[in-house]
C-alpha cells in the first residue's frame, strides 16, 4: 500500500496523505480462481451447506468478498469494521429468527421522555395494545419511549435493540438481562434490524436521533427499498409535535416538489393510541405481504378478491403498471413461500411507491370473493 499527498484549497490548509489502491490485481483475481471456489464449496458443505444452491452461492460470494479484502489493501480499521458488522448481523438476525411468525412494530422516539409524560403514558398504551393484538414490540432498549414501548407489552412480549455509546449503555429494567436483547456497535447494523424485522413503525416525539430514524423509514419506503409497512405518528393528549412536523412537511417540501403528493400517504398522523394501532392492524387485513418476480410485483392476500375489484384497481392504478394489467393467480414458480395464499401481481414501473400503499389500502377495502380460493398450482411468469 502506498500513500501520496494531496492539497486542500483555501487558506490554513495542510498536505494530508491518502491511500492509493494497490496497482497489482493478481491477488485478487486469484480470489475467483477455480481451484479456490472447489475449496470453498468444500467448506460449505462440511458446515452442512449444499454446493450449488443458491443460498450456498451467495455464502461462497461472501466468503470470497472476504479473501479479497488483504490484496485490497484494507486497514486494520476498515478490516474490523466490515468483520464486526457481518458478525453482528448474523447474531441479531438468529435471535429475531426464533420469532419469526410473530409480527412486530418497530418503536422511535426519545430517550429524554419522562416517566409520566403524555408522550410516555400514549407509549405505554400504544405497545400494550399492539401486544394484545398478538405483536412484538422492538425499541432500543433504552430510557424514555424505548422503556415504555417495553412496560406496555412486558419482557415477554419485547425485543431490545441497543447501543454501546459512552453515555448510554444500560438498557432499561424491562428488558435488561433478556436473551431478545441485543447489543450493537454501529448504528448502521443496528438501524437494519429496527426496520428488516418489522411489519410496522411507530413514530413518537424526539431528537435528532428519532428525525434520523422517521426519515430513514419514510426513504426506504418511498424508494422501494424496503417493504411496505405502516408508520405512524403517535403522541400524547394535547400534543402538536406530530401536526407541526406535517404542516413544515406540506408547505415546505411538498409545496416545493420535493415529494410527490401520495408521499404524504407513506404515513399516518393518529389521533391517539388506539386509532394508531387499529391503523396497523388494518393494513394487515387482507394484504399478507409483496415481493418482486423478475419485474412483477406481487403482492400476497389473506383472502381473494372478486373480479370486478381487481378490474377497478387496476384502472385506478394504471400509472403504475408499466405494461399489461393487475392479475388475481397463484405462486409464481419461483416462490417457495405461502404458496397457499392468493396473488396480485402486475409488471411495475418501479416508481412512484406512494401509490403502492395506495393500492395495499384499497386493497384491504375490498371484501373478498365469495367463493373459496383454490390455489391453483405454481404458474410460470
Amino acid at each position: 500500500m502506498t500513500t501520496q499527498p494531496t492539497t486542500g484549497r483555501g487558506e490554513g490548509t495542510v498536505d494530508r496523505m491518502v491511500k492509493v489502491p494497490p496497482t497489482d490485481p493478481a491477488h485478487v483475481s486469484i480470489a475467483d480462481d477455480p481451484a479456490i471456489l472447489a475449496q470453498l464449496d468444500a467448506l460449505i458443505g462440511k458446515v452442512g451447506g449444499t454446493p450449488g444452491t443458491f443460498k450456498s452461492k451467495l455464502v461462497r460470494d461472501l466468503l470470497v468478498a472476504g479473501l479479497k479484502l488483504l490484496p485490497d489493501g484494507r486497514d486494520t480499521g476498515e478490516l474490523k469494521l466490515m468483520s464486526s458488522a457481518v458478525r453482528e448481523m448474523r447474531y441479531a438476525y438468529t435471535v429475531f429468527a426464533r420469532y419469526a411468525e410473530t409480527h412486530k412494530v418497530t418503536i422511535f422516539g426519545s430517550a429524554r421522555t419522562p416517566e409520566g409524560h403524555a408522550d410516555y403514558n400514549a407509549c405505554v398504551d400504544f405497545s400494550r395494545m399492539m401486544a394484545e393484538a398478538g405483536w412484538m414490540i422492538i425499541t432500543g432498549a433504552g430510557g424514555g419511549i424505548m422503556h415504555a414501548g417495553h412496560v406496555g407489552p412486558g419482557r415477554q412480549h419485547s425485543f431490545g435493540v441497543a447501543i454501546r455509546l459512552p453515555f448510554e449503555t444500560n438498557a432499561n429494567k424491562v428488558i435488561a438481562g433478556d436473551e431478545k436483547l441485543i447489543h450493537f456497535r454501529y448504528f448502521f447494523t443496528r438501524k437494519l434490524m429496527f426496520i428488516s424485522q418489522a411489519e410496522a413503525v411507530a413514530l413518537f416525539p424526539g431528537g435528532f436521533g428519532t428525525m434520523d430514524e422517521a426519515y430513514e423509514a419514510l426513504t426506504l419506503v418511498q424508494t422501494g427499498k424496503s417493504s411496505m409497512v405502516p408508520i405512524v405518528l403517535v403522541e400524547g393528549v394535547g400534543g402538536d409535535y406530530w401536526k407541526t412536523w406535517d404542516h413544515w412537511i406540506r408547505t415546505q417540501v411538498l409545496a416545493r416538489g420535493w415529494i410527490s403528493p401520495e408521499d404524504t400517504g407513506l404515513y399516518f398522523l393518529a389521533a391517539n393510541p388506539r386509532e394508531a394501532a387499529d391503523h396497523i392492524l388494518r393494513f394487515y387485513r387482507n394484504y399478507h405481504s409483496s415481493r418482486y418476480v423478475d419485474d412483477s410485483f406481487v403482492i400476497r392476500l389473506h383472502r381473494p378478491l372478486r373480479p370486478q375489484d381487481v378490474a377497478r384497481l387496476a384502472e385506478e392504478f394504471a400509472p403504475i403498471i408499466k405494461t399489461g394489467t393487475i392479475e388475481q393467480r397463484g405462486p409464481f414458480t419461483e416462490e417457495d413461500d405461502w404458496p397457499q395464499l392468493p396473488r396480485l401481481s402486475f409488471v411495475h414501473t418501479r416508481s412512484r411507491f406512494g401509490l403502492i400503499r395506495r393500492l395495499i389500502d384499497r386493497i384491504n377495502e375490498c371484501d373478498p370473493a365469495a367463493e373459496p380460493w383454490m390455489p391453483p398450482g405454481a404458474l410460470k411468469s
